[in-house]
């Protein structure tokens, strides 16, 4: 009897799921092979960076990818140029750090404490690198909401394969993708590095961007940059927020910039400030370092299309004319005001100018590049030269002046000097009510609005994060740990012998 119950369920489960399976692929039939028409449409849009032709269908395979009949799953393939030229992107954006911010901010600091600058250079590059692939990623650039993506989504890079992600590109593999953008969420913590240089303990330092990354980044990248981020004018027509940010200037420079003017005024100055000799150990390293960040930049910025298409080639011209006027303003403002241009302005002026045109690079003609040098190098320089020295904050290696400042008027230029015509994206149904392609158009005051948003994620939460620190293990070395120097103290070890 029991046998009898048993046979008549499984053939009631197969009549039931029968209908069910026929009715399902009912729905969607096996896919056909491309026609030449749409085999050429696919090279078109390979060429030109765009959607897919062929592959944007259910009834229609493509020879760029691979198709499981079984399953009726088609897997793009992923460009081969496009790949390339992100992966050398990601290579330069980590040349950034490793060694350019490295050398820049160890040649800043006084001899005793270069390494202490490499190790948490070399600690930042680890520790975001393991967080990014638990869970980094996912927050940032998976489906969620306006504030965060999904946790799970692409949790220890489950799902984030060779194959393109449609979001971001349909060319570049996801994987690649990963890599370029773990190149920020590496160099934008480092960064705070330099306003708190010389008096911070390794042991703080790497518990405060652990909480840091978090609270402060995950949310900020994913507003701006995720596919449903509230402040993606661009990609997302439903952002509560429409601005625009190409390569992370409130991402980047201005999460760094005013966490790092928060966390050295909770700090404290360093011991002896405005008594000893504060001057860089190294002109030489300072120099080579900003030689690398200008360098490396180019995958910073003209890398942000995620193509080498034409809005990277206009990113990697906006991106030199705008360098190299505020490398040449900042010193002739030197050589006005104190009779001398300063190696350390030209170095200045040049990283200035890189900030700033960050998150207008491809959004801007080669004009309004130029405008940007201008205030680049005027402004951050007056920051440095006047403000610091009124307020008396200790501000080490300028992080605030430089890309606190930099980094919020170049987000605001943004607003005032991008066009349509530098950008396509700026004429789409999202954006074409906000570009207007005149200095007061509405997207200033979207860009206002995001300015309000990243002040108060980075301030409010640098607050939060530097006092639950010093709560917890405290923030500064002992009076002597940072006499003897922070080389010898936290690692054991001199830059230099003899």
């Amino acid at each position: 009897m029991r046998n009898t119950i048993l046979v008549f369920a499984l053939i009631t489960a197969s009549l039931i799921a029968q209908p069910a399976a026929q009715a399902a692929s009912a729905t969607v039939p096996k896919r056909s092979a491309p026609s030449l028409e749409q085999r050429v449409s696919d090279l078109e849009a390979y060429v030109n960076n765009g959607t897919r032709v062929a592959d944007g269908t259910n009834t229609v395979s493509s020879n760029l990818g691979s198709y499981d009949e079984k399953a009726n799953v088609f897997t793009p393939n992923p460009g081969p140029g496009p790949n390339a030229w992100q992966m050398t992107c990601a290579a330069l954006v980590l040349f950034m750090t490793l060694p350019g911010l490295a050398l820049f901010y160890g040649g800043l600091v006084r001899r005793k404490n270069v390494l202490s600058v490499l190790a948490q250079c070399f600690l930042i590059t680890g520790m975001v690198t393991i967080l990014w692939y638990i869970c980094g990623y996912s927050l940032v650039f998976h489906h969620g909401n306006g504030l965060l993506g999904d946790l799970k989504g692409f949790a220890f890079f489950n799902n984030v394969d060779s194959s393109p992600n449609g979001d971001y590109s349909p060319w570049v593999s996801q994987n690649v993708f990963a890599m370029y953008q773990l190149m920020f969420a590496i160099i934008t913590p480092a960064l705070i590095i330099g306003a708190i240089a010389e008096r911070m303990k390794f042991a703080a330092l790497f518990l405060f961007m652990f909480l840091w990354m978090l609270v402060v980044y995950f949310p900020q990248a994913h507003m701006i940059w995720g596919i449903d981020g509230m402040m993606n004018g661009v990609s997302n027509p439903n952002a509560k927020i429409h601005a625009i940010d190409f390569a992370g200037g409130t991402v980047v420079h201005m999460t760094s910039g005013w966490s790092a003017l928060v966390l050295c005024l909770i700090l404290g100055k360093r011991q002896g400030f405005g008594k000893e000799n504060f001057t860089p150990h190294s002109m030489v390293l300072c120099m080579v370092g900003t030689g690398m960040l200008w360098v490396g930049w180019y995958g910073f910025n003209a890398g942000s299309a995620v193509a080498a298409d034409v809005i990277a080639a206009n990113a990697f011209t906006t991106t030199t004319l705008a360098t190299a006027v505020a490398s040449f303003v900042w010193p002739m403002a030197e050589w006005v005001t104190r009779g001398r241009p300063s190696v350390l302005g030209f170095c200045s002026g040049a990283v200035a100018g890189l900030v700033v045109i960050t998150p207008a690079c491809g959004f801007v003609t080669a004009s309004g590049a130029v405008i940007i040098g201008v205030f680049a190098g005027l402004i951050p320089w007056f920051f440095c030269y006047k403000v610091k020295g009124w307020f008396g904050y200790d501000d080490a290696l300028d992080t605030f002046g430089v890309h606190a400042v930099g980094g919020t008027i170049g987000a605001l230029l943004t607003g005032v000097l991008a066009r349509s015509s530098a950008n396509a994206n700026l004429a789409s149904d999202s954006m074409k009510n906000f570009v207007t392609n005149s200095p007061f158009q509405p997207l200033v005051f979207e860009q206002l609005k995001a300015i309000g948003v990243t002040l108060a994620l980075a301030i409010g939460g640098t607050v939060v994060i530097a006092f639950i620190v010093k709560a917890v293990i405290g923030l500064r070395p002992t009076e002597e740990a940072e006499s003897v120097g922070l080389d010898l103290a936290e690692h054991g070890e001199e830059g230099y012998n003899g």
